[in-house]
């Protein structure tokens, strides 16, 4: 059994205790529930921003404890002042160490796309999503059948929310790719051996179609790097490993940011000559 296969055998069994302690009549009373979503499409294409979503990620199964004590208000308010195009924020608490809680704490404080990182497996855990504040939701191409996971897309579409469709190799991307997903993230880490390699958002680049917003997701280390794949079509960057080792990881994201806008200038400027 894999990492993954033991996180969503976890999760099923997590989804039909969190059915019974918190029914979806009760998710519906939430004050989130009829808000309307923002687009994180179209905030990951908004000029003034940097295209990055920045993640809130305590720990991980690979990584173990990455920074468990995290204030999400002030880090979440930090990596938006930084130039952040969203917040992504783990909701999952056995392997990753999140709550919902959260989530509803970065949406208190925050008016920007927030996307629900989490192994999403049942309509349940979307209308969860939705009355803690999300406006997009993760659905993993290796984790589900093709057509569950269009099933999903479908139901998260009815809500408002956005998919963020994330794929490994060009088979989950072509078996998966909907008419409900406008938003494309190539996840750089191989989840049997949890390395990283981000030729694969190379690799996969000119394989997702026109009209398709690109997100390249783990293993993002160097602005330099966000410059090589916005070349590449890429409009969106996920990044929380690397801000989250920082003890404060709104100034890493901040320093992150003001290094790529200077590497951005650069370019534009020898263009220009």
């Amino acid at each position: 059994m894999t990492i993954l296969d033991e996180i969503i055998a976890h999760k099923y069994k997590e989804v039909a205790e969190r059915k019974a302690l918190y029914p979806v009549k009760l998710l519906e009373k939430s004050l989130y529930f009829d808000t309307p979503c923002l687009s994180l499409e179209r905030y990951l294409l908004r000029p003034d921003k940097s295209g990055i979503i920045a993640e809130i990620k305590r720990k991980s199964p690979s990584k173990g404890d990455i920074n468990p004590y995290v204030s999400v208000e002030r880090t979440s308010i930090g990596y938006m002042q930084a130039g952040a195009s969203a917040l992504s924020i783990l909701t999952d608490g056995h392997f990753f160490g999140g709550k919902n809680e959260d989530l509803m704490t970065a949406r208190k404080y925050n008016y920007c796309p927030i996307l629900r990182k989490d192994f999403m497996v049942d309509e349940y855990q979307i209308v969860e999503a939705k009355s803690i504040g999300a406006d997009a939701i993760l659905l993993i191409a290796a984790a589900l059948e093709p057509g569950r996971l269009k099933q999903l897309a479908a139901f998260a579409r009815s809500f408002g929310l956005e998919v963020l469709l994330e794929v490994h190799n060009l088979e989950e991307l072509q078996q998966t790719l909907c008419e409900d997903v406008t938003v494309v993230g190539v996840n750089n880490r191989n989840l049997q051996t949890f390395q990283t390699d981000v030729a694969l958002s190379f690799d996969l680049a000119r394989h997702i179609p026109e009209g398709i917003t690109k997100v390249s997701e783990s293993g993002l280390r160097h602005p330099q790097t966000l410059l090589e794949l916005q070349e590449a079509g890429y409009n969106g960057f996920l990044i929380g490993e690397s801000f989250m080792e920082d003890g404060r990881p709104e100034r890493a994201a901040t320093e992150f940011i003001r290094e790529l806008r200077q590497l951005q200038e650069q370019k534009s400027q020898t263009v220009s000559y």
